[in-house]
């Protein structure tokens, strides 16, 4: 098989066609190692990238299909994030203070997606800590997005999104505290999954500073991938403090031709809050809910019921405290150059009291009651993924969103709220805006609903006009 073809195909896809005999586990990571060479030097996606390792692994995978081994994803490439740990390899967190750091063992979730025949292809960046919007850090620099090289593909995890999105390999792993998986999934073009905390184990690897709020996330070009993967790597643990003594996760509930009929969906096109939304993100959202409804689902218009004088501000405290309490002494030591954004953050943690804390946790407990309650009325929620489109790499966030000034978390309102109440989480694409940049649709279900969420993303996959399980190839700049 042609090797570019190999490259573009999705890991189900390229699943099936290895294990019928069409195409080598070494072929196919051969395939995906010249798409790195090719594409990578120009969005720095993948950051690290050993192809003898990789073909050894492949030569694995490929033996044991031989052997019958009836693994789903045998020979399938995936990446890694760089806070999450692969055994051998050097893993930052895309900071400085862990550029020398070994990882002694795999990361519970590489392990299984190992066991289940996929096959390690790279280390793909992160912003420092993985607490920023943007991907960009002092060890690797920038990445960018293959829709527009002068363009973000967002961040936390904008190396994983950009490679998927690009071909650099089928399935990525990644990690989302506040959006890390969704928004860069939204700007690149592919589905982004959160599923709900303690569904994927992660009882192995760096401190997180969110409080339980961070979980393993999955990106793909195509629902069916990430389903795919959560059935590699959902299952039961109490090793991980959030983990199930039961298995919770049944891929085959994703099938959209499970939905109920009387499915009660809920479309909130700003989340109740006093936000902006660019024009055509909110068209291309309500595009998509139209489409829904044309196939015969009934979806209302509601909100959820915020407290008076909620303040939504509360997970910044969190994430500050947590950078504070993991890295405040270190900077106070001058240990090692911090992103400045990340400097001001741990400084701003340090300045908390442990009343602040206290108070911004009684927020998420408040947060919590809420969506309990919107989720007695309602089956699954749609919003924005984002209120925007991808920006200039250069900038922390868009200036304006929605023809109004835009803050620097104005980019990030739609997602956080998931973590926050530990619920799954899925952002899918659904259309491209004037400038031809992906517009993200999220469903958002009460916990451990992950099988019903991608079952929705499913369907609105497939009513989509614009086909985005096929890879971009990175447009040059413009500006």
């Amino acid at each position: 098989m042609d090797p570019n073809r190999i490259a573009d195909a999705d890991a189900l896809t390229l699943a099936r066609c290895i294990r019928g005999g069409e195409v080598g586990a070494v072929e196919a990571f051969d395939a995906v190692a010249a798409r790195i060479a090719q594409r990578n030097p120009a969005l720095n996606a993948v950051v690290r990238f050993d192809a003898e390792r990789g073909r050894a692994e492949a030569r694995q995978a490929q033996q044991r299909l031989d052997d019958g081994d009836p693994a789903p994803l045998l020979g399938v490439p995936f990446t890694v994030k760089d806070n999450l740990w692969v055994e051998g390899q050097v893993v930052s967190q895309g900071s400085r203070r862990f550029e020398r750091f070994v990882a002694p063992q795999d990361a519970f979730a590489v392990q299984r997606l190992r066991r289940a025949g996929a096959v390690f292809a790279g280390i793909t960046n992160c912003s420092e800590f993985a607490c920023k919007g943007v991907t960009t850090n002092k060890i690797f620099g920038v990445t960018r997005n293959p829709y527009g090289l002068h363009l973000t593909p967002g961040g936390s995890s904008g190396g994983a999104a950009a490679a998927v999105a690009a071909g650099l390999a089928p399935i990525a792993l990644c990690t989302d505290g506040g959006g890390s998986t969704r928004r860069p999934a939204a700007h690149a073009g592919v589905v982004g999954m959160k599923p709900s905390a303690g569904l994927v184990p992660h009882p192995t690897g760096f401190a997180e500073p969110l409080f339980g709020n961070a979980v393993i996330g999955q990106m793909a070009r195509r629902v069916a991938d990430v389903v795919a993967m959560l059935d590699a790597i959902a299952v039961p643990s109490l090793a991980d403090p959030q983990g199930l003594p039961v298995a919770l996760w049944n891929g085959a509930d994703a099938d959209p031709a499970r939905l109920p009929a009387g499915l009660r969906i809920a479309f909130s096109p700003r989340l109740g809050l006093d936000v902006p939304v660019d024009d055509e993100v909110a068209a291309s959202v309500e595009a998509a809910v139209a489409r829904l409804e044309r196939a015969g689902h009934r979806v209302v218009r509601a909100d959820p019921p915020w407290p008076a004088g909620f303040d939504h501000g509360f997970p910044m405290v969190l994430q500050h405290a947590g950078l504070a309490a993991l890295h405040g002494d270190a900077l106070r030591r001058a240990e090692w150059e911090p992103d400045p954004d990340i400097a001001q953050q741990i400084e701003a943690g340090l300045r908390l009291s442990g009343a602040d804390v206290a108070a911004a946790l009684f927020a998420r407990d408040a947060l919590y009651a809420c969506f309990t309650r919107f989720f007695a009325q309602h089956d699954l929620l749609l919003t924005p993924t984002t209120p925007c489109t991808a920006w200039p790499w250069s900038q922390p966030g868009p200036s304006t969103i929605g023809g109004q000034a835009a803050g620097p978390r104005g980019h990030a309102v739609f997602t956080p709220q998931a973590n926050h109440c530990f619920l799954p989480a899925c952002t899918v694409p659904v259309g491209l805006d004037s400038a031809g940049l992906p517009v993200g649709l999220q469903i958002v279900g009460p916990r451990f609903s992950d099988a019903r969420v991608l079952a929705l993303a499913a369907r609105i996959e497939a009513s989509c006009p614009h086909d985005f399980s096929r890879p971009v190839q990175p447009v040059a700049a413009t500006v």
